[in-house]
């Protein structure tokens, strides 16, 4: 039977005898079982944008919280106490209850294991569950008998119990369910919006039997005010968190194709979509190039699994391949406007605004504005970039541009808004008319600006 929050006291007698207690000084973390309010101890495992914000989530709610990463850089800057996400603050993550560390000794510590480690795709696009994996092996050479472990990492169907459980058990020597207990809650966290943390948004839950489950739904129904939904199964749990994301890449996909097909036929995209959304039951979707670390990877875990089973969701495939070839499509849309204002491509300058995958945030990870500068560097155009949020020399590197510190638009024949992030939607285009090169074009990705402003400053401009 597992243990529930509610037998803290009783668990905290056995442990006395039980649990090794752990003190290092060196990595700043002193905990002893249960502390905090009587609270069971969690340790997170991964302290990325998904684990720091689950960190915070616990010491918010005076749980004793030990975050755990093999990365030195960000536990060295997490204990200095600095926010690494960019979506926390500084306060958030030096709470006192709250602590940081690269030993696995502390591991030992913790009642509650939650992993969220990442899960990408290879470049054949196979999901990657090494550190799924890895952590597992990590966890069950520390943990001791009664701890429960979650794993919150995304997944397909089935990885829980046929790559975490193994792990878990192999390294442990334990038995999963009899003398360990294993849960998922698929993350969903969203970079950039304050709106839907960790509190604002419905938990799935799940565990491998009804106790396992009643007891993850109690501890995480202390953090999250919007509740949790009790899974019926871990499968059903795994599979909830690709396919909510897969359908917004179908959703995106057949909007994109439409952007595609619109442009050939000379139509308005958007002035098609604000017809068709005066309609009770259509559903509201934009093009615009698809990066990111949920919606173009998570559909490559179900069509991976259920490929498996031995069948091929076509559709989803399908769906995939029109949203990667939307950065061609884009570079396409730049090269005809450049073409349009007379422009020589080998010596044409452009500048692209917003290189993060998305607005408001500076994860140039996983972004698909680095696929239309390639495709645009093919013809030799000069290519230089500006993102309020990113970092500058990570960008010089992975994107092998040039960056501006400060934005200017002196000589460019091209402005690619990429990312509309919210400081780029009150440009003055007839201000920046002034400094740009003759007969400028203006393609802006997802129809941020006005059409006619930019018409009236001179502009040739396009959108998807």
């Amino acid at each position: 039977m597992t243990p529930t929050i509610s037998d803290t006291e009783d668990r905290n007698d056995e442990q006395e005898s039980g649990h090794q207690t752990f003190n290092s000084e060196q990595n700043g973390v002193s905990l002893e079982h249960g502390q905090a309010a009587g609270k069971p101890t969690v340790c997170v495992v991964g302290l990325g944008y998904v684990g720091l914000p689950l960190a915070v989530g616990f010491a918010s709610s005076s749980y004793p919280v030990i975050g755990y990463d093999v990365n030195d850089s960000t536990v060295e800057t997490l204990q200095g106490g600095t926010d690494t996400t960019g979506d926390l603050t500084d306060e958030a993550v030096q709470q006192d209850e709250l602590t940081y560390t690269t030993d696995s000794a502390a591991l030992t510590q913790a009642e509650y294991v939650i992993i969220a480690v990442p899960t990408p795709v290879r470049d054949d696009d196979r999901p990657d569950l090494s550190y799924v994996e890895s952590a597992g092996t990590t966890v069950g050479s520390k943990m001791d008998a009664g701890t429960t472990v979650i794993l919150e990492s995304t997944v397909y169907p089935g990885s829980t119990r046929e790559v975490l459980i193994p792990a878990l058990e192999n390294a442990s020597g334990m038995t999963a369910g009899e003398d360990f207990f294993v849960g998922y809650s698929p993350e969903r966290a969203t970079p950039g919006d304050a709106e839907h943390g960790l509190a604002d948004v419905v938990k799935v839950v799940s565990g491998q039997t009804e106790k396992v489950l009643e007891d993850v739904a109690t501890l995480y129904e202390s953090i999250v005010d919007a509740g949790v939904h009790r899974a019926p199964s871990i499968e059903v749990a795994e599979a909830s968190k690709v396919v909510e994301n897969t359908q917004r890449d179908l959703n995106i996909a057949f909007v994109n194709e439409l952007s595609i097909a619109f442009d050939h036929m000379n139509v308005d995209t958007q002035e098609v979509l604000d017809a068709a959304s005066t309609k009770w039951n259509f559903h509201g979707y934009r093009p615009g190039l698809v990066g990111g670390h949920c919606i173009p990877v998570d559909p490559y875990f179900f069509t991976y699994r259920s490929t498996q089973e031995g069948f091929v969701p076509e559709l989803m495939e399908t769906s995939r391949k029109v949203n990667e070839s939307v950065p061609n499509h884009v570079a396409d849309l730049t090269i005809k406007a450049l073409n349009d204002c007379k422009k020589a491509l080998s010596t044409s300058r452009v500048l692209v605004l917003g290189l993060a995958y998305k607005p408001g945030v500076g994860d140039i990870r996983s972004s698909k504005v680095a696929d239309v500068i390639e495709v645009l560097q093919e013809y030799d155009i000069d290519i230089e970039g500006y993102d309020p949020f990113a970092d500058n020399d990570v960008v010089r590197e992975s994107f092998g541009i040039d960056v501006q510190e400060t934005l200017s638009f002196d000589g460019f024949d091209a402005i690619l808004l990429a990312t509309p992030h919210a400081e780029f939607e009150h440009i003055d285009l007839s201000a920046v008319a002034t400094d740009v090169a003759e007969n400028p074009a203006l393609v802006d990705v997802m129809g941020a600006l006005e059409e006619a402003d930019a018409a009236d400053a001179g502009f040739v401009y396009r959108k998807l």
